[in-house]
């Protein structure tokens, strides 16, 4: 079992940086990648994706050239760069751990998830 704990939400104004952290521990050796998702009143969305071995990043449109995802693999956590905050990014922010390799924007395909990390950029 992979357990996936984040970090790092909080309050910032819009144009603000934040960096989210995601520490993953248990079975990490199963590992095909790690998703950040999040979820607001528009619903969940997916943000994108690492292979947890090389370096395979994959992004929604809606975020491409703003966040960026990174890993640490001697801390066994994840980094979720947010730049150029808007009030439409307030949300809960989760990362996600996938096995088995597959469609990697599908929620359907995760089989662990961390408790989430706020994030609101007031308007």
């Amino acid at each position: 079992q992979v357990r996936l704990v984040e970090s790092g939400g909080g309050l910032v104004q819009p144009g603000d940086s934040l960096r989210l952290s995601c520490a993953a521990s248990g079975r990490t050796h199963r590992l095909f990648a790690v998703g950040w998702f999040r979820r607001s009143g528009s619903g969940r969305e997916f943000i994108g994706s690492i292979t947890w071995n090389g370096d395979g990043t994959y992004y929604a449109d809606s975020v491409k050239g703003r966040f960026t995802i990174s890993r640490d693999n001697a801390k066994n956590t994840m980094y979720l760069q947010m730049n150029s905050l808007k009030p439409e990014d307030t949300a809960l922010y989760y990362c996600a751990a996938q096995i088995t390799a597959g469609d990697r924007s599908n929620r359907k395909n995760y089989n662990a998830w961390g408790q989430g990390t706020q994030v609101t950029v007031p308007s």
